[in-house]
């Protein structure tokens, strides 16, 4: 077995194992909105996704299977004043694998800053940086892995931090049945530097995808098992944090999206006022020299997520 069949395994072994001791509740959660808008639309069943840059915050394995549209952008309106984006780039080399580089941000807006009798006496702001650098390569026919090295930079105000992250992935595009399966470890690592007085943990995560075009049919029908690795009340909870997503295909250069997250849907809302919570809804449309993607979903009472997106060579 070579070199890097052992990492991979050992990654996700090491994931499994350590997976209970990673909690939920973690400043780093904007990690998890590391999306394109097309991952957006179908509500993140996109850990299988082949051809697209974008899918390299989902399974850094995917980079090996973009054949065009190298570059990738996305711009994420948040709620209030908070602002998120990305830009990807992903280039192949036939003998060395397939190289990914993405910058991802997030801006929380000005908060007013007071003493200790209320009084205002200027404004403080607060930003994440993550850089990520990725490689993925072949490991068998038709199997593909990626590992990604991250550098995570926060400021709060005067406080800052640091941390060191990786993701690990397998992709496997079954031969002549339109499927592609997707396995990966999102998030694993620790703070380099606290922000006051002790650390916090990353936000793990663990998700398992599948996607499938249907014969005789313009539809990509997408599922996806994620947030394995939080803290659940028994084992079979963890599997109620579920996603399904459908790409329809109107002619050759335009598509539709619809979305469903169950965990969100069970988690953001109230019960007796949950609305179109943990609905997702996209549109693209796609020219031979670029793509343009829309998404909006609801999180939530009257929250509602933005994200427009492009895909180009570049």
């Amino acid at each position: 077995m070579s070199l890097i069949k052992k990492l991979i395994i050992f990654l996700f072994i090491l994931s499994f194992e350590c997976a209970h001791l990673f909690a939920v509740n973690t400043p780093f959660q904007f990690l998890r909105f590391n999306s394109n808008a097309r991952a957006a639309g179908i509500s993140g069943c996109f850990e299988a996704m082949p051809n697209d840059p974008g899918a390299i915050f989902f399974n850094p394995a995917t980079i090996s299977t973009v054949e065009e549209k190298h570059f990738s952008a996305t711009f994420l309106k948040h709620v209030l004043d908070i602002n998120s984006g990305n830009v990807v780039y992903v280039r192949q080399f036939e003998e060395l694998g397939t190289f990914g580089v993405s910058v991802s941000f997030t801006n929380y807006g000005s908060f007013v800053r007071a003493d200790r009798f209320g009084a205002q006496i200027g404004t403080y702001g607060a930003n994440d940086i993550v850089i990520a650098a990725t490689y993925s390569n072949q490991l068998d026919t038709n199997l593909y892995y990626g590992l990604s090295l991250k550098y995570l930079y926060n400021n709060i105000d005067k406080y800052n931090s640091s941390s060191l992250a990786f993701d690990a992935g397998l992709i496997y595009q079954i031969p002549d049945s339109r499927t592609n399966i997707g396995l990966s470890v999102l998030h694993a690592g620790a703070q380099l530097s606290k922000f006051i007085d002790y650390y916090e943990p990353l936000p793990l995560d663990v998700r398992l995808g599948v996607n499938n075009r249907l014969r005789g049919l313009p539809l990509l029908v997408n599922l996806s098992i994620h947030h394995l690795a939080d803290q659940t009340n028994n084992f079979f909870d963890k599997f109620l944090n579920f996603s399904i997503g459908g790409e329809f295909y109107f002619g050759e250069y335009v598509q539709a999206r619809l979305g469903y997250d169950n965990q969100i849907r069970r988690k953001a809302a109230p019960q007796n006022d949950k609305q179109f919570t943990g609905i997702s809804a996209g549109v693209g449309i796609n020219t031979n020299s670029i793509n343009v993607d829309y998404a909006i979903a609801q999180y939530g009472y009257n929250t509602f997520l933005h994200r427009i997106g492009i895909n180009l060579d570049f």
